[in-house]
């Protein structure tokens, strides 16, 4: 259960995971001038978070002024499997629904990023209450057979059918990073900037990363 935040979040993110999130938060910093929050923002914040995600997986009430303090948008985990309820509490807030163009392209993503997590999590140094944050997450967007490709891929499109067809149209922009810039500002009535859109996060830069922070 999500209650009151107060004034604030002009755009909430109900695009699953590795669809362009690390991006559209970059995007949204830029366009909007505050922090947009995003399962990055759990780790910046040394987890402290994760209590307050894990009572709303289990059905507990929650003041979210804190954890959404300073910020005018929330996309990825663990905010956008709260969508609806987000949606609920910001009537006027943007839902940006952020899309792979196929869902084989968003599969080969995650099974090499975020699932590789999931499935090693002996071998990586995170909170254990992280790991079962995101089995909350995990099991309430895609079952338990979230390491079967084509039952995972099968879940992504439902969800994103689902959104499709619970948030009115004239609040949803279904949006791909390939994009850029221009849906996002038209709908928020912005300019466009002149600097190029951050596409960033990509596999390779993931992997990168998780390389590195795995180093001895």
């Amino acid at each position: 259960m999500i209650r009151g935040m107060g004034a604030g979040i002009q755009v909430i993110g109900a695009g699953l995971p590795r669809t362009g999130t690390r991006s559209l938060k970059l995007a949204l910093e830029r366009l909007l001038g505050a922090q947009c929050y995003h399962m990055s923002v759990v780790f910046e914040r040394d987890f402290v978070d994760v209590p307050a995600w894990q009572a709303a997986l289990d059905g507990q009430a929650v003041e979210w002024a804190g954890v959404f303090a300073g910020c005018v948008a929330a996309v990825d985990w663990p905010a956008s499997v709260f969508w609806r309820e987000l949606a609920d509490l910001y009537p006027d807030a943007l839902v940006v629904l952020s899309t792979r163009q196929d869902p084989q392209t968003w599969w080969r993503s995650a099974d090499r990023t975020v699932w590789s997590v999931m499935r090693r999590r002996q071998h990586v140094d995170l909170p254990g209450e992280w790991f079962a944050m995101s089995d909350g997450l995990t099991e309430r967007v895609f079952g338990e057979a979230w390491d079967d490709p084509a039952a995972a891929m099968a879940a992504y499109e439902g969800w994103n059918a689902d959104v499709r067809a619970s948030c009115p149209p004239g609040r949803l922009l279904e949006w791909d990073a390939r994009a850029g810039w221009e849906p996002l500002c038209e709908r928020l009535g912005v300019p466009v900037p002149p600097d190029s859109f951050p596409h960033t996060n990509t596999t390779e830069e993931w992997l990168a990363r998780a390389s590195a922070a795995e180093a001895p």
